[in-house]
């Protein structure tokens, strides 16, 4: 049975499971160096994917589309062989409590001349099923609650398991994307007219808030005007939560909210007031979190999954591992909506199979491209304890390998990869990458060190969480130690296959050190290099490793064009 799930707008994705397998996901931002966030607007492009895996539509049981924007159902304006095509799917909100996994079942799918049926599942449980399907509970069989918090939606928990999916409640009435409107209002992302979100602005702010600190009279006044905008009798309160299926009224409530705060914070520091604000939610969070559990004793299981854009803030999943309040929490590489591909395939396996574990990999992205490589760049065979060596010297390297990761993180599949031993590397980093000063870099490090070097240092394989570097560390990876001490750690076996792992060990051997630097392998604001090619044209970093072959910059204009691809180098 072969299952093909689709998601058509921002952070657009073509996924395909076969007998509980996740065969492969194919998210169209790293396709050709498109831009992040690609939507799929041509029903050609799943077409084109499944063709790359060598299937046809032929070969596909069932096609699924992940639902989005609607009270009732969705709208989506595509074209298929240069047709305009108008599909309709579930809503972004399940409607009906009783049976969240009621499919939308429509025809209209316009693939290679033909039209095909399909169905389609409200967009919120696609985070619940990709969340929960994926995690070590279902492996084991066990029920977890399930947080989504997405961008347009106040924050939701729900019970999955084997059985099926219950909503519990909304936990509070705050919007996502709260968080990047208020980048929107204070400090270095401000705008002058702040009437639409910045997908990327929210990740950027959980970097800057460490330049600032939470100050008690600045969470009292969001506190307080929370109360009076969201959560309490006010009219305007009121009128906020009736106009819950209304992203426009919703975001210019947040807007007005913003308005309100900056009007009694003019004289406090920007950083100070994110700090506050992020401090603010992170509370409301566990604490609404807290009450929800104290409510719903019945339920046995004390495991949390996490999804929704907001899944990718580290610092709220850290205090809700943190808290005490669950036994373990898991977050997907894929929280966002890179995931919600995956998710759309796995909720038509749920309604027949009921919510069984899905066998998956995180590198199940696009596979390397063959390529041209620009002039100005010499090959030759080069292994990992070679390569080693070359970090060891303070050199960056692009590192392409295997197949990509999933969702948004680089994860030593399409990674730049630096010694963490200079201070200026971070720096360095960050201008090549066109990055404010205040970003942090992240470690991937070898997971049976990586407690002796960061607190928790916990295995945490896809950079989800936070973690302190221990102080007899700090001076001697400073790269990776961001200005509060943290870190966003990934860790990775060193028993893996993979071979980032096996350049970890290389690296560790020659230097003692178990980690390095690793950042996304892309053009500012890029999905992944699909190939070498792409990263020497770029060109900022001076050496790119692709499945066992050193591209170098050099100074001859003759060299002979040439594809990674092409070779077969064992490493």
């Amino acid at each position: 049975m072969r299952i093909c799930g689709i998601k058509l707008t921002h952070d657009g994705a073509v996924a395909l499971i076969e007998d509980g397998k996740l065969i492969f996901c194919i998210e169209q931002e790293k396709r050709n160096n498109n831009p992040r966030y690609q939507s799929i607007d041509n029903l050609d492009t799943i077409v084109e994917a499944l063709n790359e895996q060598g299937l046809s539509i032929w070969d596909v049981d069932q096609f699924v589309i992940d639902g989005w924007d609607g009270e009732f159902e969705s709208e989506f304006q595509v074209f298929s062989e240069g047709v305009p095509r108008t599909l309709s799917g579930a809503p972004y909100v399940e409607r009906w409590p009783d049976n969240p996994l009621k499919s939308h079942d429509r025809s209209g799918l316009a693939l290679s001349g033909s039209i095909l049926p399909y169905k389609s599942f409200p967009h919120v449980i696609s985070h619940v099923v990709s969340a929960y399907c994926t995690s070590p509970f279902a492996k084991a069989g066990e029920p977890s609650f399930c947080l989504v918090w997405d961008g347009c939606i106040f924050p939701r928990l729900y019970y999955a398991g084997p059985k099926g999916i219950r909503l519990i409640k909304c936990l509070f009435p705050m919007i996502g994307h709260a968080y990047a409107v208020a980048g929107h209002h204070f400090g270095p992302y401000r705008k002058a007219d702040p009437k639409s979100w910045d997908l990327g602005v929210a990740g950027k702010l959980m970097a800057y808030i460490a330049l600032g600190a939470a100050q008690e009279n600045i969470v009292n006044v969001f506190r307080e005007l929370y109360e009076e905008h969201f959560a309490g009798e006010t009219l305007l309160a009121i009128g906020y939560r009736e106009n819950i299926h209304n992203a426009d009224a919703l975001l210019a409530r947040v807007n007005d909210y913003f308005d309100a705060s900056a009007s009694r914070l003019q004289c406090e520091k920007p950083e100070d007031v994110l700090a506050s604000f992020h401090v603010f939610l992170e509370r409301l969070l566990v604490g609404e979190m807290t009450i929800a559990l104290q409510m719903q004793s019945q339920f046995g299981s004390r495991n949390l999954c996490v999804a929704g854009g907001c899944g990718l803030n580290i610092k709220w999943n850290s205090a809700l591992r943190a808290s005490g309040l669950f036994d373990s929490v898991w977050v997907p590489p894929f929280p966002n909506d890179s995931g919600s591909a995956i998710g759309a395939a796995c909720c038509a396996l749920a309604v027949d199979h009921g919510l069984a574990p899905l066998d998956w990999s995180v590198y199940s992205g696009p596979r390397l491209k063959t390529s041209e490589i620009p002039r100005g760049w010499g090959a030759a065979p080069c292994t990992l304890a070679e390569l080693a060596r070359i970090l060891a010297s303070n050199e960056p390297v692009v590192f392409l390998a295997g197949r990509a990761e999933l969702g948004p993180r680089a994860l030593g599949g399409r990674s730049i990869l630096a010694a963490a031993t200079s201070p200026q590397m971070k720096d360095h980093l960050n201008e090549v990458k066109f990055r404010e000063h205040f970003r942090p870099v992240a470690p991937i490090c070898l997971e049976d060190r990586a407690q002796e070097i960061f607190s928790p240092g916990t295995p945490d394989p896809y950079m989800l969480f936070d973690h302190k570097t221990r102080p007899e560390w700090r001076e001697r990876i400073p790269a990776v130690v961001h200005l509060d001490g943290t870190a966003r750690l990934q860790t990775i076996s060193r028993n893996s296959e993979h071979d980032v792992s096996k350049l970890l060990v290389e690296y560790e051997s020659l230097t003692g050190i178990p980690l390095l630097c690793n950042t996304s392998a892309n053009y500012h604001g890029r999905g992944f290099f699909p190939d070498a090619a792409a990263a020497c044209e770029w060109g900022q970093i001076g050496h790119v490793w692709c499945d066992g072959l050193l591209f170098t910059k050099t100074s001859e204009t003759n060299v002979s064009p040439v594809g990674c691809a092409d070779f077969s180098v064992s490493a």
